[in-house]
């Protein structure tokens, strides 16, 4: 029998707290072992019981979540996931929290915080899961299953690709996808990449507007220019397209060019945007004219995508496992056969721009 996800919750609101208690609870496989209004009362909990994952609100009294988060990380390293309001200022603290080394984020409106929460339910179920598979350092990833769901694959978005290997015709292209983790590993890829790189596709699955912030920061510390993507923004060389949160985006071709359409659609894998309906559209358009690389990440999305890359004739990689704060994501695709060759993280850049070079 699997071990229950034990879980600290920490926010100052008792109305969240006790919502999310009630939420987490309905799930057989996750424990909640405490609740907390701040940080000091969440270090009595953690002296203690050593939580699997705590759920960190960020504005809180006497001490701020991104203050406890850093303090935890450098005495006493667990996964974390960040709740903040859905605001812009919101989104610039939470790429601090994930460079802190938060692993991922809950959204909660100003507003109608329980509603929003209950109706998010498995969402939040799933992510705090996700977490606890996160290896903090040191830390192991755990042993918790996902519970099966029916999920929609990239075939609600867009038809299968035709399985025939498209030559290389046009300027190379690159899509990359990744989840849990993927914030800092796409930071350490896109700094390694020079201003003439290839053109760049991303999807990283992140709340929508965050993915605005998060495109922002990269913009401010890499050579390439990272922006998130708009409907019908051109892939060019020297520049990173993020997919925006909450929308699909896939590439097309128009004559010898890529573009990127933005549009919205059902959640595939779970997700949106889809890693899945990335690469599918990416095997469809690009064919051998692309590469696709699989990152770190909770769950199988990119997997079937990226075998539907490959089959096209892209070539193909997947981040080992040494290096992915999840392996996921890679470790599905690597198991379909969908990876050329299995990659460290700091490898990811070189290997993109060799399999592009002419």
């Amino acid at each position: 029998m699997n071990k229950k996800v034990r879980v600290l919750i920490v926010d100052d609101s008792a109305s969240v707290r006790q919502t999310m208690k009630a939420i987490l609870e309905e799930d057989g496989e996750i424990d909640v072992i405490g609740t907390a209004a701040d940080p000091f009362a969440a270090a009595r909990v953690i002296q203690s019981q050593v939580p699997d994952v705590i759920t960190l609100d960020v504005e809180m009294p006497r001490m701020d979540g991104i203050t406890f988060l850093r303090k935890l990380m450098s005495q006493c390293p667990l996964p974390v996931v960040m709740c903040s309001s859905l605001t812009e200022e919101g989104s610039e603290t939470l790429m601090q929290a994930l460079e802190a080394g938060a692993v991922d984020i809950i959204l909660k409106p100003r507003i109608g915080v329980a509603d929003h929460l209950n109706e998010a339910r498995a969402a939040i179920r799933q992510v705090v899961k996700g977490a606890a598979r996160a290896r903090v350092q040191a830390r192991k990833p755990g042993t918790v299953r996902m519970e099966p769901q029916a999920r929609l694959t990239a075939d609600a978005v867009l038809p299968p690709p035709s399985g025939r290997a498209m030559s290389r015709t046009t300027e190379m292209v690159a899509c990359i996808g990744a989840s849990t983790g993927g914030t800092e590993a796409l930071r350490e890829v896109l700094e390694a990449l020079p201003a003439n790189s290839p053109g760049i596709v991303v999807v990283q699955h992140m709340p929508e507007r965050f993915t605005r912030a998060f495109a922002s920061r990269l913009d401010s510390l890499c050579e390439v220019s990272v922006k998130e993507a708009e409907d019908g923004d051109t892939v060019m060389r020297g520049h990173v397209l993020i997919a925006p949160g909450g929308k699909h985006t896939m590439l097309e071709r128009q004559g010898a060019r890529y573009l990127v359409s933005v549009r919205d659609g059902p959640l595939v894998s779970r997700h949106r945007p889809s890693v899945d309906v990335l690469f599918r559209s990416a095997a469809r358009c690009a064919g051998a004219n692309a590469v696709g690389v699989i990152m770190t990440g909770m769950g199988d999305d990119g997997a079937r995508g990226l075998l539907e890359m490959r089959e096209g004739g892209a070539r193909t990689f997947a981040q080992d496992e040494a290096t992915s704060i999840v392996f996921g994501m890679p470790k599905e695709a690597i198991a379909r056969g969908a990876a050329d060759k299995v990659i460290a993280l700091g490898s990811i850049a070189r290997e993109i721009l060799q399999a592009t070079a002419r």
